[in-house]
């Protein structure tokens, strides 16, 4: 399912080969084109037909229209349903060709090549595609798994600091809500560099891919993958509806610091504990004002979330570092004082 491939690839032509698709299209966007499509093509050793896809880059590309051109695209250059999408980007990517991939004629084969540290992570693993609709994240999508996730080290070094950061976000997720060394040893980096974070890589792969394995459809234990997302997916929308984006790991860090606060606030952890992890986190990560922001609107957006259900919000919340509830249902006097408290961090 995971691959870690060498700096020859070798191991992916070979699979490709076994799964003889009948033509082959490589999603990209322009930086991916750019820094990391010259090293996939130089190690495809195949004689199967391929074409090129190129969208531009950002969260506000992923949406219906997008998805539309892509079919169209598909269409006219005569996909038929043995063919395979190859992924090659971060988290956009990866839920944009998933998508496309499990909807084009009912559903054709892709493979995802992740390129940011958020993608390897995070969105290329689990089998969640999706789209944003009216700035709702991933509000509409599918549960598809792909053929198989390649994962290149080298990659990494392509990406900018802040996209670093972003993809660190999901890995301090993972430590939390699973792993306590996990999390000991991620916070125990002093310095964001490609070398200092991808020997801990696998291992965040691996708590989420096990975490998918015992739940795929997200009945039960998968939603603890969602701590931090309740409130940070709610102010990635709002900064996202005031063309303002940030990333999605920022708004996740953010968001794990008012739900740390709101574990403890519900009584789940204890304050010394609470405060422990929102300074480990806020080690990494710069203060966001949401000042523009009023308790109310950030509410009425959690309400829209698609993992609620009887009109409550649904949130999961730490139990302890490396243990996690979810389907907790909070107060919104909670939630409030949850918010106030970061806006008081500044």
């Amino acid at each position: 399912m995971i691959s870690i491939l060498d700096q020859d690839f070798t191991q992916f032509t070979p699979f490709l080969e076994d799964l003889s698709p009948s033509k082959l299209f490589i999603l990209v966007d322009e930086n991916t084109h750019e820094y990391c499509l010259p090293l996939l093509l130089a190690n495809l050793e195949t004689d199967i037909p391929f074409e090129i896809i190129e969208i531009e880059a950002g969260e506000d590309l992923k949406t219906i229209e997008t998805a539309i051109q892509l079919w169209e695209i598909l269409s006219e250059f005569e996909a038929d349903r043995k063919s395979l999408i190859i992924n090659l980007g971060g988290g956009v990517i990866t839920d944009l060709g998933g998508f496309v991939a499990s909807t084009y004629k009912r559903g054709i084969k892709f493979i995802n090549m992740p390129t940011t540290l958020l993608a390897m992570c995070d969105a290329s693993i689990g089998g969640k595609t999706g789209i944003d609709h009216q700035f709702l994240k991933n509000i509409v999508g599918t549960f598809a798994t792909a053929e198989h996730i390649f994962v290149y080290p080298g990659f990494l070094r392509t990406l900018p600091f802040t996209e670093l950061r972003s993809g660190f976000a999901e890995m301090l997720k993972h430590g939390l809500i699973a792993d306590e060394k996990h999390w000991s040893d991620l916070i125990g980096i002093e310095d964001l560099t490609p070398e200092n974070i991808f020997p801990f890589v696998e291992t965040s792969m691996k708590i989420k891919q096990n975490v998918v394995e015992k739940d795929f459809k997200e009945q039960n234990i998968r939603k603890t993958l969602n701590f931090g997302h309740t409130i940070g997916h709610a102010l990635e929308s709002l900064f996202l509806q005031k063309g303002k984006p940030i990333p999605h790991g920022e708004a996740v860090a953010l968001g794990m610091i008012c739900e740390t606060q709101l574990s403890y606030l519900e009584n789940f952890i204890s304050e010394e504990s609470a405060t422990s992890i929102i300074e480990n986190i806020r080690k990494f990560y710069p203060y966001i004002s949401i000042d523009d922001f009023s308790t109310e609107e950030i509410i009425a957006l959690m309400k829209n979330d698609k993992k609620n259900s009887k009109g409550e919000i649904s949130f999961s919340l730490l139990s302890g570092i490396g243990s996690c509830k979810f389907d907790c249902s909070v107060s919104e006097k909670n939630i409030s004082y949850a918010l106030h408290f970061y806006q008081n961090l500044s």
